[in-house]
Formats: structure tokens, sequence, C-alpha cells
């Protein structure tokens, strides 16, 4: 099972202005200062080994989309901006394909910034595709019309030459789809989400974005903790610290890296992906935020085996 981040970001895109690449250039000259580089391959060593990531590159731009590499079927979680990049990369690669390929998203919610990739999508304009949307919520395909109505947008969704279906779930139902076991959990977010898990050849990769994890969430039972239980690998969402997760953004529909981490270590997962990053956060705020977050770790639980991530767009994991 492979998985592909083409956008990790929350709510709305970020915004990579000329200001923030002229400081990254500054942070990376200072730091070669005093270095002496006698080819290119001193200098690629030097921004591997040396530079932080924060400078080297950064967390992306897009909202959420992830790919989940697992069968001859895609499967894509989320349609937010990162939808765009994954459909011209679909496009750029040699083959046009002949026959009909299937694309298989598995949306959370219907909040624009999970849906609004997808009237730049450009493989639901080509007929060789066939697009299928999942989802638990009833108005699935009337929010996809309606995003691309006018006044709103210049192109209808009528306009898309692909089939698309829309095929709800039903939270009761485990399915086999794309050669994966998929099975959904509904979450705590202003006008419900949804999380899912996936499951192939004793691999196991879970989606969890837009949940508010609350005090509820140290109980013994709590049912996030069997739907997490040794996922090799688990995208969560961690878009807040603990001070705005229960003062200034409570019930706002989302998690704080803390919780997140005591979700983690109690479900015995291997790998935590935080995702949905807090849009008005740059690269270094996010590189401390990861920093925070490990160190919080040793004191939650110092002999954890946990290892935690920040999502990145073009971050892949092979599980």
């Amino acid at each position: 099972m492979d998985i592909f981040f083409w956008g990790t970001r929350g709510s709305l895109p970020y915004a990579v202005t000329s200001k923030i690449v002229k400081e990254k250039i500054r942070c990376a000259l200072e730091l070669a200062r005093d270095k002496h580089f006698d080819s290119s391959e001193d200098v690629d060593q030097f921004i591997k080994k040396e530079l932080p990531f924060s400078i080297k590159g950064g967390y992306g731009c897009n909202t959420s989309c992830v790919e989940i590499k697992g069968g001859d079927e895609y499967i894509l979680c989320d349609a937010g901006t990162g939808l765009r990049d994954f459909g011209n990369a679909l496009n750029s690669s040699p083959s046009t394909p002949k026959n009909p390929t299937v694309i298989n998203i598995f949306l959370s919610h219907l909040h624009w910034d999970h849906i609004h990739g997808f009237p730049f999508f450009t493989p639901a304009f080509n007929q060789n595709y066939t697009i299928n949307i999942f989802g638990f919520h009833e108005e699935i395909k009337e929010s996809f019309i309606k995003q691309q109505a006018a006044p709103c947008f210049p192109v209808p969704f009528q306009f898309m030459q692909a089939k698309i279906n829309f095929i709800k779930l039903d939270i009761e139902k485990e399915y086999e789809i794309a050669d994966m076991k998929i099975k959904g959990i509904k979450q705590n977010h202003p006008g419900d989400s949804y999380g899912y898990s996936f499951e192939q050849k004793n691999k196991k990769a879970v989606y969890s974005t837009d949940s508010e994890h609350k005090e509820d969430s140290e109980q013994e039972g709590y049912n996030f903790i069997e739907f997490y239980k040794n996922a090799d690998l688990l995208i969560l969402d961690a878009q807040y610290s603990l001070l705005d997760a229960i003062h200034t953004k409570e019930n706002w529909g989302h998690s704080s890296n803390i919780l997140v981490t005591e979700l983690a270590v109690r479900s015995h997962v291997k790998r935590l992906c935080m995702f949905h990053h807090e849009p008005t956060c740059d690269d270094n705020d996010l590189e401390l935020f990861l920093k925070n977050t490990r160190d919080y770790l040793k004191i939650y639980d110092a002999s954890s085996l946990l290892n935690i991530d920040m999502a990145f767009d073009g971050m892949h994991v092979k599980l």
C-alpha cells in the first residue's frame, strides 16, 4: 500500500509569497556562509543534510487530497485543491488510457475545502474515465452540481465528459472496493464528517480529518480507539494547539496535537501523520509544532515506538 499526499492544508489553500521565498533563500545563505562547495554534489548534500525542512522545502499549499495505491483502480480521500495536481499528474503520464480508468473518491464531508478541487479536475472532462464519488452524506450530488452552478462558476457540472457516479455509503457496513476493505466512522464536526479505514494484505491506513476529539476521548471505551487500532498509518486532523482546541476554537471541528498523540499511542498506531494544517501557520510554525508534538510524546509515554510526522504536499509513505 502506497500513500501519496496531494493536499494537506485545512480550511483554505496557503499562499507562498515572494517574501516567504526570499526569507527561505536568506536563511539558506546564512547557514551556508562558512561552507565551501567543490561540486554540485556538495551543494546537494548540504541541502539534504544541513538545511531544515522548513527552508529546503515546505508543508505545501493545497487543501485535502490523499491518494492510496493498492490496486488497479485509483483511490483518493477528499477532493480539495490537491485533486487538481493529481489530475494534472495523471494526464501528463506517457500513455492515455485506452479503456476507462476508474477513480474512486471518498469524501469526509462536503465543506468547500474538501470538494473545491473537483471543478478543476481534468480527468472529469475526459470520457475515458469513470469517477465514483463515495460518501455518507445525502446531498453529495447536489453539492457538486451547485458548486459549479452560475453565478459561482463558469463551467456547469453537466459539461464534464467522464462517467460520474455518486454512491451513498452505509455507516453500518464494511465494503470491498478497489481491492481494499473499507469502513467508516462518524466524527465530531459541524455538519458531520466521516473517517475511513482502508485495509489490504495485513496493512491498515486510516484517514480521519475534520474530527474534533475532546475530553471524552480519555474514556476507556472511546470508539475511535478501536477504529484506529493497530493502524500502520493514521492520518489525523491536528490543526490546533491544545489552547486553541479547548478555548478560542472549541467546537470548530478540529483536534489538537496533544489529544491526537495520546489517541495514537492508546490505539497502538505505528505512525501518526498530522494533517489539515492551520492555514495561518507558515513552514517554520509547522516545523516547531511538529517538534513540540514529538517532545510531548516523550513526556506522555517515553517508551512509545510511535513515529510522528507532519504531512506535506508530495509526501510519499510506503506500507
